[in-house]
């Protein structure tokens, strides 16, 4: 399935996107798409739903993140070794853990604000996690048990602070609209493989972004376990694994960072499209 949230911002209503690409309304059987309802029983209960049965959605079409009552965001970085080397750091022996605020997430397709004052505002393809069963030490074998589903995210980044102001990279990473999510969550049992997925980027038409998820140095299973050692995963939660080469930061023959008026636009294979338009903080 394909699950989203969609309105007005703090409006949004629970939807699922049928096979002819039709948003249904799910509002006569869930809250929101959240909690009891992205877990296994819940999740059992909307596949058992006729789409043709729901009505139509008719509100406004703005996609919201997919998952609500987020209580963690969490970030991998350095995951892709090619990125390691264009970033010049060396390939990470355990998985890179970051934080990225909560309050950054947003709805795929809205602007991105570059803080006041920012001149290294950059961009990072990457696969979401949405954790549906709450865990903590879990193993790999059954840490994929724990996702609910899979979603697109950019990873923006400001590189000043997040590398140039000491040894934190969460400053960088969690400011306002920095962490679009979506459109949709797309349940596992939709992606055969994780590990198997295209991803790309594009900005103002040129792509700069394209990989694999072949190529994460720790697969999705290893970093969800690897996560549920220092936190409680719970229901909502998001993972964000890391991104393939060709950031701002590691063009040539010189760095390349977002200003106002870009578009960004990029998509995980079966997952969604997202589009940014870059707006210069007020």
């Amino acid at each position: 399935m394909k699950l989203c949230r969609v309105g007005l911002p703090g409006q949004e209503k629970p939807c699922l996107l049928d096979s002819a690409g039709n948003l249904r309304d799910l509002s006569a059987h869930v809250a929101d798409i959240g909690g009891e309802a992205i877990s296994p029983a819940g999740l059992e209960r909307l596949r058992a739903i006729d789409p043709e049965t729901l009505p139509l959605y008719a509100g406004d079409r703005r996609y919201g993140v997919p998952v609500a009552g987020t209580g963690k965001f969490i970030a991998i970085g350095l995951n892709f070794a090619d990125h390691a080397a264009e970033s010049n750091l060396p390939v990470p022996e355990e998985p890179v853990i970051f934080n990225k605020w909560i309050n950054c997430l947003q709805g795929a397709n809205d602007p991105v604000v570059i803080p006041r004052g920012s001149t290294k505002t950059d961009w990072e393809v990457e696969l979401g996690v949405i954790i549906g069963t709450g865990g903590h030490n879990l193993t790999e074998e059954e840490a994929l048990s724990h996702v609910a589903g899979y979603c697109v995210v950019n990873d923006v980044s400001e590189r000043h602070w997040q590398l140039e102001r000491g040894a934190t990279w969460d400053k960088g990473k969690g400011f306002p609209t920095f962490g679009p999510a979506g459109p949709w969550l797309v349940t596992s049992d939709e992606v055969a493989d994780p590990q198997q997925l295209d991803m790309w980027l594009d900005v103002n038409g040129v792509r700069v972004q394209t990989g694999n998820t072949r190529t994460m140095i720790f697969t999705v299973a290893q970093v969800v376990a690897y996560c549920s050692r220092f936190t409680a995963l719970l229901p909502g939660d998001i993972i964000t694994t890391g991104t393939p080469p060709g950031v701002g930061m590691g063009q040539k023959p010189e760095p390349w960072y977002l200003k106002d008026g870009d578009v960004v636009r990029l998509g995980v294979q079966g997952l969604g499209e997202q589009e940014q338009r870059l707006v210069a903080s007020a």
